[in-house]
């Protein structure tokens, strides 16, 4: 049994071998610059073929699947025949917009191939640092999982003011991974792995094939990057890893020039680095709703809305709702009270105070005809919801 396919028999009581992954399965695979543009020399057509075909066969089996790709200033810089990567904020940006109609297109047009509709989505830090902005973009990508379509994912850098950084689209990928709560990143890139040690220096330094994100040992085998054309080395994939761990996400950090890496992950086979985080997803997720936010209102509920939460752990409807307090966002944390004042539940509301109060004891068929659009049909989804 390889390290991968014990990982994926420990991630879930539902799954019963390796063979039998379940349905809603979702990876975010990340592609780096140095892969997809061939160390600067253009789209990498061949191996980003292989990639794409890969990831296509993946997602037809009913998985679920995010790209986020690097290489849209590298494939600018190449169209523009510069050989070194500017260091003008203004330069960077207008080498990222030229690049990435090639880069999109090239991905619309290899997923079509495989029957499948991509979408792109540029994100800022922005996005990922506003509650709203953050819930808009969750919404938008699981809207888009739902509809069978492949999300192709870059930081907006043409509107970037921050040097392009978030800092790094392994970064992304971990965030990204984080929004969508996926199992598994895969971080590909044009090193084997991560070594002992720098096997530039060291020729003897060992493949490191299985290691837990909080072990302090792998910030001395991570090193910077090496081909100069991203921002991302092994120490960034390291962070990411252990970013993405704080959503239970395992990591794989992943040959890109092995012949069918994709495929062979999929399988189960011991390739790359695989960094296990050291909870399971739904431990993290709760812990840190539970610990690390700060409440901004409450909402009592009904005998029968406290009843559902408890004893079947569905998502909060607002037909349970009697009340509502607190001047609340969206995507700010509330707690569900009982009529006694007893803290049932806390989570993150999908409304704010002024249309949660519009919709509370309705039945989300209402929603359209009281606010004049759907959102969410659940006030609190499950996903987001941690019992008291």
């Amino acid at each position: 049994m390889t390290n991968l396919g014990i990982l994926w028999r420990k991630k879930s009581k539902a799954m019963m071998s390796r063979d039998r992954i379940p349905a809603t399965r979702r990876w975010v695979v990340k592609i780096g610059s140095a892969l997809l543009t061939a160390n600067g020399k253009g789209l990498a057509s061949d191996s980003f073929s292989s990639w794409v075909e890969q990831m296509a066969a993946w997602r037809s089996t009913d998985k679920d699947l995010v790209v986020v790709s690097s290489g849209a200033v590298a494939e600018g810089m190449s169209r523009m025949g510069w050989r070194v990567r500017p260091h003008s904020l203004h330069e960077l940006q207008a080498a990222a917009a030229i690049g990435q109609m090639g880069l999109i297109r090239a991905y619309e047009m290899c997923f079509q191939k495989g029957g499948l509709h991509t979408a792109q989505i540029l994100l800022t830090r922005e996005d990922l640092g506003d509650r709203e902005r953050y819930l808009n973009a969750r919404s938008t990508l699981f809207t888009l999982l739902k509809l069978g379509v492949v999300p192709v994912v870059n930081e907006n850098d043409t509107v970037a003011t921050d040097e392009l950084r978030l800092g790094d689209n392994d970064t992304l990928a971990a965030l990204v991974a984080n929004l969508v709560e996926a199992d598994l990143l895969v971080l590909m890139t044009d090193q084997d792995g991560l070594y002992e040690s720098d096997p530039r220096f060291n020729p003897d330094a060992r493949l490191v094939h299985e290691f837990r994100v909080d072990d302090p040992r792998l910030d001395k085998m991570a090193g910077g990057s090496v081909s100069g054309l991203g921002r991302g080395g092994m120490l960034t994939k390291v962070s990411a890893a252990r970013l993405a761990a704080r959503s239970g996400t395992s990591t794989v950090i992943a040959p890109g020039g092995c012949t069918d890496v994709l495929s062979r992950i999929a399988r189960g086979e011991e390739i790359g680095t695989l960094l296990i985080p050291a909870q399971e997803a739904q431990t993290a997720r709760k812990r840190w709703l539970a610990g690390q936010l700060q409440l901004r209102g409450r909402l009592t509920l009904d005998q029968g809305a406290v009843r559902v939460l408890r004893e079947s752990g569905s998502s909060l409807l607002a037909v349970g709702v009697k009340a509502v307090e607190g001047g609340f966002a969206r995507g700010d944390v509330v707690a569900c009270i009982d009529e006694q004042g007893r803290e049932i539940a806390r989570g993150l509301v999908n409304y704010d105070e002024g249309e949660t109060r519009r919709i509370m004891g309705q039945p989300s068929s209402r929603f359209e005809e009281i606010l004049g659009y759907l959102d969410e049909e659940e006030l609190i989804h499950r996903d987001n919801l941690v019992l008291a």
